[in-house]
């Protein structure tokens, strides 16, 4: 978007050579360049934005790092389930063998 120039001393010379008295020259000067850069953002406005965007980059990069933490914790949950339940098998065959 490209910013437009609206030289507003020169529109209300030219409003006041035209007929209009002192105030209405100022209040349709007003007007016009608040329609003019009304929807225009500042670099206030633009940095404010950069501003959030950075700190949800961030709330994402830590979601990431939780589903690979979580990711670690079901492989390693499973892994002592499997040996748990090794464990227990091998504790069983054991007692059935010195059982008579």
């Amino acid at each position: 978007m490209t910013a437009t120039a609206f030289d507003t001393c020169a529109a209300a010379k030219a409003l006041r050579e035209a007929g209009f008295d002192e105030r209405q020259a100022e209040s349709v000067v007003a007007t016009v360049r608040d329609a003019i850069t009304g929807g225009v953002a500042a670099k206030t406005d633009i940095a404010h934005l950069e501003d959030k965007i950075e700190h949800i980059e961030d709330k994402m990069a830590t979601k990431a790092d939780l589903a690979a933490l979580e990711t670690r914790v079901t492989v390693r949950f499973v892994g002592i389930a499997v040996g748990i339940v090794l464990a227990n098998a091998g504790l069983t065959f054991a007692l059935l063998k010195l059982l008579p």
